[in-house]
């Protein structure tokens, strides 16, 4: 049905900037909302940030300000900007669709900022 095709995570100094993106192919027409939670060590999963196919955003009060999300002309790809990386901000970032009033979710890529 949907498969999410996500990259951009790594390694980076408290400070700096990443950029992660996710793209859905498969049989998709109209994507409701795409978006990114993450999950930190031992932690539990929380959004992110997302966008609807209207251009609605949402972000985490953690995370706004400092992260921007954005989509391609198709609404079938997602950009998440983020800047000014801190320690809490690692995790295992997980790309997030919804189709169809149906969820799916990516493998997740891996997100460390540390000095």
């Amino acid at each position: 049905q949907v498969q999410l095709a996500e990259s951009g995570g790594g390694l980076v100094q408290p400070g700096g900037s990443l950029a992660l993106s996710c793209d859905a192919s498969g049989k998709v027409l109209t994507i409701h909302s795409m978006g990114w939670y993450r999950q930190a060590p031992g932690g539990q999963r929380e959004l992110v940030a997302s966008v609807t196919n209207t251009g609605s955003t949402n972000y985490a009060d953690s995370v706004r300000g400092r992260f921007t999300i954005s989509r391609d002309n198709a609404k079938r790809t997602v950009t998440l900007q983020m800047n000014s990386l801190k320690a809490e901000d690692t995790g295992v970032y997980i790309c997030h669709v919804l189709y169809g009033r149906k969820n799916f979710w990516g493998q997740g890529t891996q997100v460390t900022v540390s000095s």
